[in-house]
């Protein structure tokens, strides 16, 4: 159902369509339950639509926690955080500094960049074919495809369970026997393998290891020192575990078959982190003096490259408009580019509104993907549609419309 459209002539009645949307999301977002675990009437004047929507996604136990961030270039410009670090009812509240597994996050806050760092020092090409770097590829029916394909999810290849035994080394070879189907160029299909083996790249490359590499050359100069790979036991009581895996063990069982460090998966991070990157992307590269990316780099990352017939939208690394954007939400605009996590991880980053959300959480419930995905969803919108204003100078004119579904349980998730 649609709403009707609202004008806004001042900020009072701005705030009344974000709350307005707000109770029409949640309405169709949760089943009919008590706005409170104690079933207390909730002060609508004192906690924010946001906190409304986490608060209900615990109490529906599709997360444990979370924490979401909004920020621009110049900072953060809101922050919450609701939950504890674990189901254990002494846990420590969550924090901007609490650590997740960020699962594939790690495809665009360390791969991506790493490629794109190596490629602003001339050591590679966005058009070198496999067999330059995996000599394992000649003779292979996928010896054309090129760093780029591997970037966009356009390779041809797909996913496999990996071998525990010499994992890199059997993953490899495997994907350059694989057999199918689909060219390379304008087929999208979504697959790790892709990342896998753009983080053995770097390490041929640089001759580091990528966690080394990103490290040295992105998160240090960077000071996004809850950034890692590998991270130590003694920051276990600081990291949110995923479901039924230990603090600090990655939940990505592939990627903790090639030792953890891996092109797709198993980098950990907070909130206040991942705002540095959202900073640095929206500022070109460079944050507070410190060069890490070209401006050059930066826009080809994020530059809109049409698949799959121009029905989906992929930057390099990024994702821009594709069945995987529910972070994007419903105001974000078509500049905007971002990425998803499966363990309950999201980034959207907005030059044209310069604007970010973070989301981390504790996922909980990973088979009703749909309302997952609507929370991602409504979290951006209500965020955009708080703080576009401030940043754009922008009003909003129309509540913005929210689509009812019946929730679907699904056994996959690619993000």
């Amino acid at each position: 159902m649609r709403a009707p459209p609202i004008n806004i002539l001042h900020s009072t009645k701005g705030q009344a369509v974000r709350f307005f949307y707000c109770f029409i999301s949640l309405c169709l977002f949760f089943p009919p339950l008590n706005l409170s675990a104690s079933g207390e009437e909730l002060d609508f004047g004192r906690i924010g639509a946001i906190d409304l929507l986490m608060d209900l996604a615990i109490s529906n136990n599709l997360i444990a926690g979370g924490v979401v961030l909004i920020g621009n270039h110049a900072g953060i410009l809101s922050s919450t955080a609701r939950g504890r670090l674990s189901l254990s009812p002494d846990a420590p509240p969550l924090n901007q500094q609490s650590i997740f597994d960020i699962a594939s996050l790690t495809k665009v806050i360390a791969t991506t960049p790493a490629v794109m760092k190596l490629l602003d020092e001339g050591r590679i090409s966005l058009h070198d074919p496999l067999t330059r770097w995996f000599p394992e590829f000649n003779g292979s029916a996928h010896g054309s495809v090129t760093i780029l394909n591997l970037l966009t999810h356009t390779s041809g290849l797909t996913d496999f369970e990996m071998s525990s035994d010499e994992a890199m080394k059997t993953a490899i070879l495997r994907a350059a026997a694989e057999k199918n189907q689909l060219q390379p160029g304008n087929s999208f299909k979504y697959a790790d393998i892709n990342f896998i083996l753009l983080g053995e790249l770097v390490r041929r490359v640089s001759g580091k290891t990528l966690d080394v590499y990103c490290r040295e050359e992105l998160f240090t100069p960077l000071l996004t020192q809850e950034t890692m790979f590998l991270p130590p036991p003694d920051l276990a009581g600081r990291i949110a575990p995923t479901l039924g895996i230990d603090s600090g063990t990655v939940q990505d069982r592939n990627s903790r078959r090639l030792g953890s460090v891996a092109g797709h998966a198993g980098l950990f991070s907070s909130a206040q982190d991942l705002a540095r990157f959202a900073r640095l992307m929206l500022a070109g590269g460079t944050l507070d003096g410190v060069h890490i990316l070209s401006e050059a780099a930066v826009k080809q990352m994020t530059s809109p490259i049409p698949c799959r017939n121009g029905t989906v939208l992929r930057g390099l690394g990024w994702d821009m408009n594709s069945p995987f954007s529910a972070p994007k939400g419903r105001l974000f605009s078509d500049a905007s580019f971002g990425h998803s996590g499966y363990s309950g991880s999201s980034i959207w980053i907005d030059p044209k509104q310069d604007l970010f959300v973070v989301l981390l959480t504790n996922r909980l419930n990973y088979r009703n993907i749909r309302m997952f995905n609507q929370l991602r969803s409504d979290i951006s919108t209500i965020a955009v549609a708080e703080y576009r204003n401030q940043v754009a100078n922008e009003r909003v004119t129309t509540v913005p419309k929210i689509a009812r579904f019946t929730p679907k349980i699904s056994l996959s998730d690619p993000s």
